[in-house]
Order: structure tokens, then sequence, then C-alpha cells
């Protein structure tokens, strides 16, 4: 199980704070939260698609989080933005750019590792 960002106060403080690093699929927001889990939030404007396409892209992001939690390092608030792009791309291009992001900005334990 994932725990996730749920409240715009939440996002807030991520946004105000954070570091972000984008690629062309997504934008990743990150700040310690100093607990020993990670929470996650996925943000999708009405500009990526229709409620479908932007349901389709969260679940596929929190499958990938679900599948490669253990790659990454606890005590971080992240929030995924999905930029226009992405509507249309697939899953192996969305895990690529989470992995991407994640070892760019050093949320991983080991960055030599793949994702499932």
């Amino acid at each position: 199980m994932v725990d996730t960002l749920k409240k715009t106060k939440q996002f807030r403080t991520v946004y105000n704070t954070a570091q972000s690093i984008a690629d062309s699929n997504l934008v990743i927001y990150r700040i310690e939260n100093g607990t020993d889990q990670n929470r996650f939030g996925i943000s999708a404007s009405k500009k990526v698609g229709c409620a479908v396409v932007r349901n389709k892209i969260r679940r596929q992001i929190k499958e990938i989080l679900r599948l490669n939690n253990a790659a990454f390092r606890n005590g971080y608030d992240i929030i995924f933005v999905v930029r226009v792009r992405c509507g249309k791309a697939d899953y192996n291009a969305i895990r690529n750019s989470v992995y991407h992001l994640a070892r760019k900005s050093n949320l991983l334990i080991n960055s030599s590792a793949r994702f499932v």
C-alpha cells in the first residue's frame, strides 16, 4: 500500500517549498517529510484529456509506485504532475519517466536498478 497526499494544504506545502525536476511526460516535486515513509501525490489537469485518460494515467503511476516502492528512499513527500504529452504515452513511457525523474532527483536507493 502506498501512502498518498490528499489534502490541498499538503499539496501546497510541497509545491511552495520543494525542488522540481521535469521531463517531457512528468514533473516531480519532492521534499523531506521527517517520517520514515514516503507519501505520493498525483496531479493531472483537464488539459491532459478527459476523465478517463486522466484516471488511466493516475492508475498507471500508482501501479508503478506500488511495484517499485521498495526502490525509493524513505522520508519524502513526492508529487507527480502529469504533462499534456503524457496523455498519449503508453505504460512503458510513463514507467521510464518515473524512473528517470526518481533517479535524477536522487530518490532511489540503488540508482543502477531498473523498475519492474
